[in-house]
């Protein structure tokens, strides 16, 4: 079936109150939930995992593309995010299907070895994540930008496949980000439904130390859940994050090798049909991409 990725007209962020953010996140008194990591596998979910790619040729020397940055060379307008500089990490790339060599390569995450990227998942009619996250952060660029925000892309599906996980992490790093979001969809279990947005644990170990980030993303990432159930109307993870909308992990390469706060956020699950349903639907995309820049803009004003 066909699938709508044009975006609607956008609207400018409607950032709330840090209080009323965070409230959203427990509309009721268990109305949190969790959910799977988005871009390296997680233990639930069946799809292949993986952070992000690496070069486009693993045996080459070269110079890596540059990150993709605003949607054009037009100068941002003045807004409350003026001077600030957000990373959007599309997670996957269409090309990772047919670069499947390339994509399973271990490169190191800190904490051990991971594959460089994997595919994603779909939902059953075929609607690809990697589709979908980009659908996502390009309408999320755009907001943030009418905002004016500096919005870097880890990739824009200008690259034959990845960029690999430690690779995704170093983009951030060097932008010197004031917030990194990595967009995802889950590939979970039918009757799994809602998002959930994944933080950095307390990791150290060779080339991984979050603890200067932790805190942060955990505003972050509480922000985000806030704002994106309250634009949404989704439910947080009803199935991971013991309904908080958030969950915690060590394992994930992307985040494990970030400098700067970032989180992973799971918009849904694409194999459960009901959510399917909402993550194909072009409307339901740009309130996600909303719930995501209301978020980044409530942490980023503080």
């Amino acid at each position: 079936m066909p699938y709508d990725d044009s975006p609607p007209p956008t609207r400018r962020a409607r950032p709330l109150s840090v209080a009323a953010a965070l409230a959203a996140v427990c509309l009721t008194a268990a109305g949190c939930g969790g959910g799977q990591e988005p871009g390296e596998a997680g233990a639930a979910s069946p799809r292949p995992g993986g952070d992000a790619a690496t070069s486009t040729d693993p045996t080459s020397t070269g110079k890596q593309p540059e990150p993709t940055a605003s949607a054009s060379a037009k100068p941002l307008p003045k807004g409350p995010l003026t001077g600030r500089t957000v990373v959007i990490d599309p997670g996957h790339n269409p090309g990772n299907r047919d670069h499947t060599r390339e994509i399973n390569r271990q490169v190191d995450i800190g904490t051990g070895r991971k594959e460089c990227d994997t595919t994603g998942t779909a939902t059953n009619d075929g609607y690809a994540e990697a589709r979908f996250t980009l659908d996502v952060s390009h309408r999320l660029r755009a907001l943030l930008e009418a905002e004016g925000a500096r919005v870097r892309l880890t990739h824009d599906a200008d690259r034959p496949f990845g960029p690999c996980i430690d690779e995704r992490a170093r983009i951030g790093n060097e932008a010197k980000a004031d917030a990194v979001v990595s967009v995802h969809a889950d590939g979970s279990a039918v009757g799994n439904r809602g998002f959930h947005v994944i933080l950095p644990a307390g990791v150290k170990g060779g080339g991984a130390d979050t603890s200067k980030i932790v805190k942060s993303s955990a505003d972050l990432g509480a922000r985000i859940a806030g704002h994106f159930a309250r634009t949404t109307g989704s439910a947080p993870s009803n199935y991971i994050g013991g309904n908080t909308g958030l969950n915690t992990r060590g394992d994930l390469g992307g985040l494990n090798l970030s400098t700067v706060p970032k989180v992973f956020v799971e918009c849904g699950n694409m194999r459960d049909p009901k959510d399917a349903a909402l993550l194909t639907s072009a409307s339901w995309r740009q309130k996600a991409a909303q719930g995501l820049a209301d978020g980044i803009t409530s942490y980023l004003k503080g």
